[in-house]
Formats: C-alpha cells, sequence, structure tokens
C-alpha cells in the first residue's frame, strides 16, 4: 500500500521511473553534494561564524528545504546553501564592517520574503518563462561546464597557476588515482550498470585508501572520528529589527534576485537536460520548484545559514533515472544523520565524487544540439550565457550577461520585436545585481 502511495503520488508511471531508481538517485545526489557540509561552515568561519553551529546549519537546511522540495514541487532538485551565495554572505560580514551576524541572518530571511512575494505576484509565470527559450539552452550548457569544473579543481585534475588561471596539476598518485577512478565511473555508465554512480563512488573510495598510507604522501581518506553533538546556537538568533533598517535594503534586494537567478536557472537547466518538460516544453513545476526555493531562502536565516539554492549537483541524480521529488526527498533525509556523524562526511574523498560532477557535467550539454549556430543573433547570448559561468565561476553572472547581450544583439540586429517587456524588466533586475555586486566580490 505505502510503495502504491508513493508511486501514485509523485506519478512515476507517466515519468517512466520507479521507487528503486529514485531511491538510487537520491543516493548518487547526495554523495555528489555532500561535501557542502564540510566546505560551507569552513567558509562561514571567515566571518565568524562558529564551525558547529553552522554544520547543524547547513545539515539542516539542506533536509528540512530538500524534502520540502520533493514533497511539494515533486521535482528531483535538491536545495542546500549555495556555494557562491555563501561568499556573498561572508563578504556582506566582513566587507561592510558593521553588520552583525544576527543582523546579516535577518537579511537572508528578509530576502525570502521579496524572493517569494516575486514568484508568488507572478502569477501567470511571466517573469519565470521571460529569459527566451535559446537561453535556458544556454544556461543548460554553463551548468554542464561549471559543475564538470568544480569536480575538476575539486579532485587536483585542475588547480590554480600561482599568478592566476587554471593548469593541469601534478601528476602525482593522487592525480593517477583520479583518473583511475574517473575511467571506473565512466565504464559503470557507459555499461548502464544499476546504481552506477553509487558503486564508482564505493569503488574509487577504497582504491583511495592507500593514498598517503602505502603510496604518495597526501591522505584523502581520513578518519575523524564518528560522532559530532549537533549544535543549535544559530537557531532562530536573526535580527530582523536591525536587518529592517534603510540601510541594508539593497542588500536584501540584491540577495534577493541573486538567489531569484540562480534557483531559476539551475531548475531550468537540470529540466531542460533530463527532458523534466511539459507538453509545451516548458519546465515541469518550475513555480513551485522556485516557491520552495524562496521558502528556504527564508528558512536560512531562521536556522542560522547562509542562503540556500537549488544544486546544480541535483543533475546527478537526475542522471541516475530520478524524476520525481522521492529523489529530493531521499537525498534530504540521508543529510540528517550527519546532524550527529558529520565526521564521517571526510571518508568519502573528492576524487571519488568528482567524476559523477563531470559526468553530470556531460549530461547538461544535451541541449546544444537545438542550437542554430548560423543564426548568430541567437548563438552568440547562448555562448556568452554558457561560457561567463564556468569562467566566472557564477551562475548569476552568466544569467545577467546573457540577457543583456541578447537585448543588445537583438535590438542591434532591428529585431527589437522580439525583445518582450519582461526581458526588459530582467534587464533591469541584471542591471541592478551588476551595480551592487561589487561589494560582494572575493
Amino acid at each position: 500500500m505505502k510503495a502504491n502511495f508513493l508511486t501514485d503520488y509523485f506519478d512515476m508511471r507517466n515519468c517512466g521511473t520507479d521507487i528503486r531508481t529514485e531511491i538510487v538517485a537520491g543516493i548518487t545526489t547526495f554523495l555528489a553534494m555532500m561535501y557542502i557540509v564540510v566546505l560551507n561552515p569552513v567558509i562561514l568561519a571567515e566571518a565568524g561564524v562558529p564551525h558547529s553551529a553552522s554544520v547543524t546549519a547547513t545539515v539542516l537546511v539542506t533536509a528540512v528545504s530538500s524534502i520540502l522540495m520533493g514533497i511539494y514541487a515533486r521535482t528531483p532538485l535538491v536545495i542546500a546553501p549555495g556555494m557562491s551565495l555563501n561568499y556573498m554572505f561572508v563578504m556582506m560580514i566582513v566587507r561592510s564592517g558593521n553588520i552583525k551576524l544576527e543582523t546579516a541572518l535577518g537579511c537572508v530571511f528578509y530576502a525570502g520574503v521579496i524572493f517569494l512575494g516575486i514568484v508568488l505576484f507572478d502569477r501567470r509565470r511571466l517573469l519565470i518563462n521571460g529569459i527566451p527559450r535559446m537561453l535556458r539552452y544556454g544556461v543548460a550548457g554553463g551548468i554542464g561546464l561549471y559543475i564538470a569544473l568544480i569536480g575538476m579543481k575539486s579532485a587536483g585534475f585542475i588547480v590554480g597557476r600561482p599568478n592566476g588561471g587554471l593548469m593541469l596539476g601534478e601528476s602525482d598518485p593522487a592525480f593517477l588515482t583520479f583518473i583511475l577512478c574517473f575511467v571506473i565511473a565512466t565504464v559503470h555508465v557507459m555499461r548502464r550498470i544499476k546504481g552506477a554512480f553509487i558503486w564508482s563512488v564505493i569503488i574509487s573510495t577504497l582504491i583511495a585508501v592507500p593514498l598517503g598510507r602505502l603510496w604518495g604522501d597526501t591522505t584523502v581518506v581520513t578518519w575523524q572520528g564518528l560522532y559530532q553533538a549537533p549544535d543549535f546556537s544559530l537557531l532562530f538568533k536573526l535580527d530582523l529589527v536591525g536587518a529592517a533598517k534603510s540601510m541594508h535594503l539593497a542588500l536584501i534586494i540584491v540577495l534577493a534576485f541573486s538567489t531569484f537567478f540562480d534557483s531559476y536557472s539551475t531548475c531550468v537547466g537540470v529540466s531542460e537536460a533530463g527532458d523534466l518538460v511539459d507538453g509545451d516544453g516548458e519546465p515541469v513545476a518550475v513555480r513551485e520548484s522556485l516557491v520552495c526555493n524562496a521558502i528556504a531562502l527564508a528558512i536560512s536565516g531562521i536556522i542560522g545559514a547562509s542562503p540556500a539554492t537549488a544544486y546544480i549537483e541535483s543533475s546527478t541524480g537526475v542522471r541516475a533515472g530520478g524524476r520525481t521529488g522521492l529523489t529530493a526527498i531521499v537525498a534530504g533525509l540521508l543529510f540528517l544523520p550527519f546532524l550527529f556523524l558529520s565526521p564521517l562526511i571526510n571518508l568519502v574523498p573528492s576524487i571519488a565524487t568528482a567524476p559523477l560532477l563531470i559526468m553530470a557535467g556531460v549530461f547538461m550539454l544535451k541541449p546544444l544540439i537545438y542550437v542554430r549556430w548560423e543564426r548568430f543573433d541567437e548563438a552568440i547570448p547562448f555562448f556568452i550565457t554558457m561560457i561567463t559561468m564556468p569562467l566566472t565561476e557564477s551562475i548569476t553572472q552568466g544569467v545577467i550577461w546573457g540577457i543583456l547581450s541578447w537585448t543588445v544583439i537583438k535590438i542591434g540586429s532591428g529585431k527589437y520585436r522580439q525583445v518582450s517587456w519582461i526581458v526588459i524588466v530582467l534587464d533591469l533586475m541584471a542591471i541592478f545585481l551588476l551595480l551592487n555586486l561589487e561589494v560582494f566580490r572575493h
């Protein structure tokens, strides 16, 4: 009865999936993004956020928001504190010099309220669907390149040059082990093995255990304990009165718009790449997904975390066959035990999970087949959208420059009628962000 309820509630028969596939997809998504439990507290520590409290807040926001996404929107998108957004949060506190942590959390809450207001006010989805289809393809491709870059950098396959730029990593044992792990993941996927990503992570982790022990000088699989008590000291610590001051209005709007662009782009990009579209070719449940994103942003302020957004790592679960909200629910539930067991996250090294991100990046490039490259007035904005994301390591920047270039090129080529008033509204939002993002640069 329970299985039938889940099948009917998530309409699995029409989605071409089943409970087992959704569970495997949820585990896959969790493995691809569990690093956030380790990395987010490290980044927030720059703003003086207590590490143990940040771990607890990160886990709670991810679990609660992802489960909400699965139940309400019924899409396989997982929500967690955003990697670019957490830097914005830190810079908001550190560079301003006069914003306390509690006030910053209040700003995050109000940004969620504004975000939710935008989505609820736009009942006809004019703003939500206002980005031209070709730019949506660019968003999907850009997210694919970005997530692949994240994977390559996390594995040390690509590293930063001392004087700027990127280069290939040093050919040490860890580097060669990653190559082997990538081959294993690729073979599993090519052979269509059930749970290919999960098996590749398990095998790769075991292969990485000897690093720093039997060969090489870097240990990547480390035991740092089993139990760590949750720290709820940031829960309900937001200062709504201080955040409501007029001096913080621009910061709140920047957070709201940035998260809106980031969340919308991820929802559209993952949907386009995974064929999660309706009969009209529009992403399924995008409005419901954005409602969940807005609520998650507000919850971030309440629980004590940096701004949450839909995660591009959700594409790994979609690649594993996830098509419904059960994928997001499973991934969210898997985070809950790490309220107490967060040290265990360190057992799975990045060289084992990086192949998942790279493979998901390949999967996200599927919309490129729809590009008519001879139509420069559309191909150029598409390319700008796609290439800007990985180069700036920001989904928001890709959307901003894609929208602005679309408008300028269409008007310049005499096709100004193709620039709708919705696109003009998005242009104004993009310009506002450009004028105010400087304070968040890191």
